[in-house]
């Protein structure tokens, strides 16, 4: 059993975002359903179970314990006008010591795309990360051709820092990744894109 911690909840203007419970099941699994097409060529092959209620309970446990672990920040974006799912972000990876970084990665419905939800979920995290968990760096990557991931991160003020080559399995295959980072203390000025 964990011990009993605040769960974090972060506001911003039109969203809260806030950990997985058992009763997001029903609106994630259909969102994620009918997003299937504007996701898969941007996401590792889902499981045969991916959308099930057992897998989803797992999510909620390991979100959990994550959090709790301080290992990763697993979040919704659940829109506050009307309590609807509209995506997930995780800041996962965490590393203390000598790195104070972690990974980014974030997904949202397709009829919720391209009306700056995940800028702004983007940059609550992002001053989430560097005010209350004391990181200095955080890092995200996507597929080269994935503009609308590169753009929002960039408009984000994340900075390009090159390629991993076969970085992650997408689509079955192993994908050459972009590299972006933010820092919080800054000084590199504009980079380019390659």
């Amino acid at each position: 059993m964990l011990p009993f911690r605040r769960k974090v909840k972060i506001e911003t203007e039109r969203m809260t975002l806030r950990l997985p419970t058992h009763g997001d099941w029903n609106q994630w699994a259909a969102l994620r359903d009918e997003s299937a097409a504007f996701l898969m060529p941007w996401e590792p092959v889902w499981a045969g179970d991916h959308l099930t209620r057992k897998a989803f309970t797992n999510r909620v446990y390991w979100a959990a314990r994550a959090e709790a672990q301080g290992t990763a920040l697993p979040l919704l974006l659940i829109r506050r006008e009307d309590q609807a799912l509209l995506g997930a972000i995780t800041l996962d990876n965490i590393r203390r010591g000598p790195s104070q970084s972690g990974t980014l990665g974030y997904w949202i419905g397709e009829r919720f795309s391209r009306r700056g939800y995940m800028r702004e979920a983007i940059q609550s995290v992002v001053h989430h990360a560097y005010s209350a968990l004391d990181l200095s760096r955080i890092e995200a990557a996507c597929l080269p051709e994935n503009v609308a991931s590169r753009g929002v991160l960039e408009k984000c003020g994340f900075k390009y820092e090159g390629v991993a080559q076969s970085y992650l399995q997408i689509s079955g295959r192993w994908r050459n990744h972009v590299l972006y980072a933010a820092l919080r203390l800054d000084r590199r000025g504009r980079t380019g894109v390659g």
